[in-house]
Order: C-alpha cells, then sequence, then structure tokens
C-alpha cells in the first residue's frame, strides 16, 4: 500500500480509470459479438443496418486510447470482411 499521498490519489484513479475501461471493453466485446451472430446466422440485411453502430462504438474506443487505433482498424476491417463474405 502506498505512503505517500500523491500515490494513494494515484492508485484511486488507476482503479477508476480501469473500471471505467473493461466497461467500455465488456461494451464493445458485446456489440461486436451480437453482429458476429447475425454474420452467422446470415441476417446480412440486420448486420448491414448493426454495422454502422459497432463502427461507431470501436472509433469511439480507440478515441479515447482503450484501444490503439491499429486494433480498433484490424477489428472493423474483419467484421467488414466477414459481412461481404
Amino acid at each position: 500500500m502506498p505512503i505517500i499521498k500523491s500515490a494513494k490519489k494515484r492508485m484511486r484513479q488507476d482503479q477508476k480509470r480501469r473500471e471505467r475501461n473493461r466497461a467500455i471493453q465488456r461494451r464493445t466485446k458485446t456489440i461486436s459479438g451480437k453482429l458476429s451472430e447475425l454474420i452467422h446466422e446470415k441476417k446480412t440485411e440486420e448486420a448491414k443496418k448493426k454495422l454502422p453502430e459497432v463502427i461507431a462504438v470501436i472509433d469511439k474506443v480507440a478515441s479515447k486510447g482503450i484501444w490503439h487505433k491499429n486494433k480498433a482498424a484490424r477489428e472493423k476491417s474483419k467484421l467488414m470482411k466477414r459481412l461481404t463474405k
């Protein structure tokens, strides 16, 4: 445990950020997983409607620095590739 006041504050901040980041990551995984299920079930019309929403969430995660921009691009590319197959 930290003894210095600033280290204690830093620990509290880190914990808040970790919880916030995990929640955002869970949301992103859930929403992209639902899109993958739609693609797998051959419901392309529904998947095409859902795709912009998923891309927006992925872009937001990348802009906040939770995911690296290259990872976000890779995930978007992967989803679009599956949808066009």
